[in-house]
């Protein structure tokens, strides 16, 4: 089960740093998303995956750390408000500029000399 977790994370991890290396500004939104989900998924296997954990301390004798799982919420608004603001900033550069590529010059100040 730990080994299939971990690939998970690592594929999610490669193919986000593939889409933020591209030229495009919607691929590089969806690869800062699918790496947020890695994260989350990393900070939730931290805190030691168990089967059948109680949520609250004393009913049993293993429990499920709460930490992580605070975290992770956390970590779900803030990604969602990030990709929010990254979407409404690519589509303004994209009215703005003409294009998505994300090194085009022609919009800039030295483009327009």
């Amino acid at each position: 089960m730990e080994t299939l977790y971990s690939v998970t994370v690592g594929i999610l991890t490669a193919c986000s740093v593939f889409l933020i290396l591209r030229g495009r500004s919607f691929p590089v939104v969806v690869g800062i998303t699918m790496l947020s989900y890695a994260v989350n998924l990393f900070l939730f296997s931290t805190g030691r995956l168990t089967i059948d954990g109680a949520p609250i301390l004393g009913t049993q004798d293993s429990y499920a750390d709460p930490l992580p799982q605070a975290l992770v919420l956390t970590a779900i608004v803030i990604g969602f408000a990030m990709t929010a603001y990254s979407i409404i900033l690519a589509v303004r550069t994209r009215g703005e500029i003409g294009t998505d590529e994300v090194n085009e010059q022609s919009g800039t100040a030295e483009g327009r000399r």
